[in-house]
C-alpha cells in the first residue's frame, strides 16, 4: 500500500513550463530583415560602384551583388520591398503585443555605459537571454531607426522628382546619397558586432532559431 511519504510532491509531477524568448514571429520577422539588410547591402555596393559618392573609395566586385548595374538594382528593389512589408509587420506586432516597450525600453546613457564598462571587462552576464541589457536596447532601437533612414534617403534618391520635400530634407539629392552610404555603413558595422556577440554566445543562435 502506498503510502503519503512515497509519492512525489505534485509540483514534480507536472511537466515544467519552458519559456519562449522569441515567439515565432520574431523569428521569421528577424531572418526575413537580415536576408533583405543583407541583400540589400550587397547589391548597394554594385550600384555604389557604378556611380561612387566618394571617388577613391570602391568595394571589390567579388563581395558584391547583381554582377552590374541593372543585375544590382534588381536584387536591390526585390529586397527593399521586403524589407519594408515585413519591416511594417514587424513594428506593428511588436507595439500590439506590447514587445517593443517591453523589450527595448527604458534605458538611459548612465545604464549604456555602465554595461558597456561591464561587456568590455568580460563581466556583463548572458546567463537570462530573455532580458537585454542597455548596450542591446540601445543597439537594437538605433538598427531600427538606421532601416527608417535608408529607406527614407533610398526613396529620396530612387524618386527624387516624386519626393520633393524627402529630398529636400536629406538636404538634396547628392546630401540624399551621403545620407545613405553612411547608413549602409551603420548597418554593416551593427551586422559584424551582431556576428561578433553571437560567436561570443551562441545560445542567442540556437534561441534565435528554436524559440527558446
Amino acid at each position: 500500500m502506498e503510502t503519503s511519504q512515497t509519492r512525489d510532491p505534485p509540483h514534480l509531477l507536472r511537466p515544467r513550463a519552458v519559456q519562449v524568448i522569441h515567439p515565432l514571429w520574431v523569428r521569421i520577422g528577424h531572418w526575413l530583415n537580415a536576408l533583405a539588410a543583407i541583400v540589400m547591402m550587397l547589391s548597394g555596393w554594385q550600384i555604389y560602384d557604378a556611380s561612387p559618392v566618394f571617388p577613391r573609395f570602391m568595394f571589390p566586385m567579388s563581395i558584391t551583388l547583381g554582377g552590374w548595374l541593372a543585375g544590382a538594382l534588381q536584387w536591390h528593389f526585390a529586397a527593399m520591398w521586403l524589407l519594408l512589408a515585413n519591416g511594417i509587420v514587424y513594428l506593428v506586432l511588436s507595439v500590439a503585443t506590447g514587445r517593443l516597450f517591453s523589450k527595448f525600453f527604458p534605458f538611459s546613457p548612465r545604464a549604456v555605459w555602465r554595461d558597456l564598462r561591464r561587456a568590455l571587462t568580460g563581466e556583463l552576464s548572458h546567463a537570462d537571454l530573455s532580458h537585454y541589457n542597455a548596450v542591446q536596447k540601445l543597439a537594437y532601437v538605433a538598427v531600427i531607426l538606421d532601416l527608417v533612414v535608408l529607406i527614407l534617403s533610398g526613396l529620396a534618391i530612387w524618386k527624387s522628382v516624386q519626393f520633393p520635400v524627402l529630398r529636400e530634407l536629406m538636404g538634396g539629392y547628392d546630401s540624399a546619397r551621403v545620407v545613405h552610404f553612411c547608413a549602409m555603413a551603420f548597418l554593416a558595422a551593427f551586422l559584424i558586432v551582431h556576428l561578433v556577440m553571437v560567436a561570443l554566445v551562441p545560445r542567442s543562435l540556437i534561441a534565435m532559431l528554436r524559440g527558446r
